[in-house]
């Protein structure tokens, strides 16, 4: 094994040096990481900001539905009694109409008449 002499542990202290000064030569500075970290800092107040006032909302709302349901707690039952009789007027048609006219039944797809099997 080869031992190092002064002179050579003196090169390696001044190789070790020059790079670190050349190191900090061509390093851009800190303004890039600082602008990054600043913006990165705004964005998460900005998005905790919206989570406070999102989580402010479904409290209100929480509140609100709360409200309701005491309220609807608290109301009469609704039965036969309290719903009001449903009239037909004399002459009205019915809502619903057949799929088909009477007598009349279509095959698949309403492609013409199925036959009889």
């Amino acid at each position: 094994m080869m031992a190092f002499t002064a002179t050579q542990f003196a090169i390696l202290a001044l190789v070790l040096v020059a790079g670190w000064f050349l190191g900090l030569a061509s390093h851009p500075g800190g303004r890039k990481w600082r602008d990054r970290y600043a913006a990165e800092r705004d964005a998460h107040a900005t998005s905790r900001k919206d989570a406070e006032a999102r989580i402010a909302t479904e409290k209100s709302r929480q509140i609100e539905l709360e409200r309701e349901n005491a309220r609807l707690r608290g109301a009469a039952p609704v039965t036969a009694q309290t719903i009001a009789p449903r009239t037909v007027a004399p002459g009205a048609r019915p809502v619903a109409r057949p799929a088909y006219p009477a007598g009349e039944r279509r095959g698949w797809f309403e492609f013409g008449p199925r036959t009889a099997v």
